[in-house]
């Protein structure tokens, strides 16, 4: 992490091509040992390491994405790379409560972790094979999901209201025919989109898309509120998508 965060420090946007010609020297990575493949054979053992500690780094906001694999320092990363000449690994990271939160998705899906993502109760060389790609594939779809949220925080509420109706009509909602309606705007009496489950509408599902930031919790009045609204549009039943979490008097 080290060597690529000081490679982002001049504060110019960096694509990961470029971040992995310029760490490697840095990490003292030369010849053969930059062509090492993985087991996979689809990209190098350097090439995934420089992505993984970007990815890190990004969750702990000491680096951003302006678009698609280009890189840029931020302000907290500037102060790391400071603060921490020598080495920065997931002990410092874990100094940023966005990294905590990203790590913590696993101990959700009841499955305690380590420093590196691995449930503490067993050893990586104890685990079975099958259990270690489980494992990793946990890892990368928790990276996924942690950047998609963050490029979703980034858009404007109406753009989650957009998201959220593709991603039921993918889900199935709507059918073939994909009867959708965006209706988020003010005055929508709590609903921002709806869904007829067939041609006629009398099958109707209504979806409402709340846009928060990590921590906050969609509390019981705003799902009676929700409610309310199914009931005065005439919907069967609806469906509620926030970026946040919900409280338990919600749930």
């Amino acid at each position: 992490m080290k060597p690529t965060l000081a490679a982002l420090g001049d504060g110019q946007a960096w694509t990961r091509s470029h971040l992995r010609e310029a760490v490697a020297p840095a990490a003292g990575v030369y010849g053969n040992d930059l062509e090492e493949m993985l087991p996979s054979g689809k990209a190098t053992v350097f090439g995934s390491r420089v992505g993984w500690a970007l990815t890190y780094m990004a969750q702990a906001g000491l680096v951003t994405r302006p678009k698609r694999g280009v890189y840029v320092i931020t302000d907290c990363g500037r102060r790391v790379l400071s603060a921490h000449p020598d080495r920065v690994d997931n002990k410092v990271l874990q100094e940023f409560p966005e990294f905590l939160e990203f790590k913590s998705r696993r101990s959700e899906k009841g499955e305690p972790v380590g420093t590196h993502g691995e449930p503490r109760s067993a050893s990586v060389a104890s685990l079975s094979p099958t259990e270690a790609i489980e494992g990793l594939v946990s890892d990368a779809d928790d990276a996924v999901a942690a950047e998609l949220l963050d490029r979703v925080l980034a858009q404007s509420p109406a753009f989650l209201e957009r998201l959220s109706l593709r991603l039921l009509q993918a889900m199935g909602y709507g059918g073939k025919e994909a009867l959708l309606t965006h209706t988020g705007r003010p005055g929508d009496a709590g609903l921002d989109g709806i869904i007829r489950q067939d041609a006629l509408g009398l099958d109707q599902v209504g979806v409402q898309a709340k846009r928060d930031d990590r921590e906050s919790a969609v509390q019981r009045p705003e799902m009676k509120a929700f409610v309310g609204a199914l009931q005065g549009a005439q919907t069967t039943r609806g469906v509620f998508v926030t970026t946040g979490r919900f409280s338990s008097g919600a749930r």
